[in-house]
């Protein structure tokens, strides 16, 4: 995926990755291809993912303003596995 900017904003993603584990982890950045590489590269990414490598991406929602992006992200936190899973499904 591309980072996005108009008018000198940037738009941001929602994103869930599938960890080695079956566990789900739930994240948001304005740049989602470095920071899957961030994910699975040694020594980066979120301290959650580390020990759960490799991490693949399985469901991404684009276009949104920062506030935007953290809302939903807190939401789908929020949200059982099975809510989750429904999710993944919907898309």
């Amino acid at each position: 995926m591309k980072k996005f900017e108009a008018k000198g904003k940037k738009f941001y993603n929602v994103y869930l990755l599938e960890c080695a584990d079956g566990t789900l982890y739930t994240g948001s950045t304005n740049n989602l291809k470095k920071r899957l590489r961030m994910h699975n590269t040694p020594a980066s990414g979120a301290k959650y993912t580390r020990s759960r490598r490799p991490v693949k991406l399985v469901f991404s929602e684009g276009g949104l303003a920062f506030g935007q992006a953290r809302s939903r992200e807190a939401e789908i936190k929020r949200m059982t596995r099975k809510q989750k899973l429904d999710l993944l499904q919907r898309k």
